[in-house]
């Protein structure tokens, strides 16, 4: 199989009309029927899409069980400790940038004196 896959490309290269050279732009296309052209790339792409959905398995029911619990928490809060910290990461920015803009506010309503 790779004996073909070797021979195809070299025909493809040798028998493309246009010069290769590093700036010559070629077409998506052109890659792409020459990729679903080949059986090997096809049946490696299928293996391995199809079994990365198996070893991951279905977290869905877990984490609409987890959502959907009435403990008092507020939803964005809900995920454990990474969205705790991201929720206080963007108050603390956000509080930061409201009082670099009422500085700023403040510092062009009162423009220094010139001497």
């Amino acid at each position: 199989m790779s004996t073909a896959l070797l021979r195809s490309y070299r025909d493809q290269t040798v028998l493309s009309k246009e010069p290769r050279t590093p700036y010559s732009r070629s077409t998506p296309q052109r890659h792409l029927r020459w990729i679903s052209s080949t059986p090997a790339l096809q049946a490696v792409a299928r293996r391995s899409i199809s079994s990365s959905a198996v070893r991951q398995g279905n977290k869905v029911p877990h984490k609409q069980k987890l959502f959907q619990e009435d403990n008092g928490m507020p939803v964005h809060l809900k995920g454990g400790s990474a969205d705790a910290l991201l929720y206080r990461t963007t108050m603390v920015l956000t509080v930061m940038g409201v009082g670099y803009v009422v500085y700023e506010l403040v510092k062009a309503a009162y423009p220094q004196k010139k001497e």
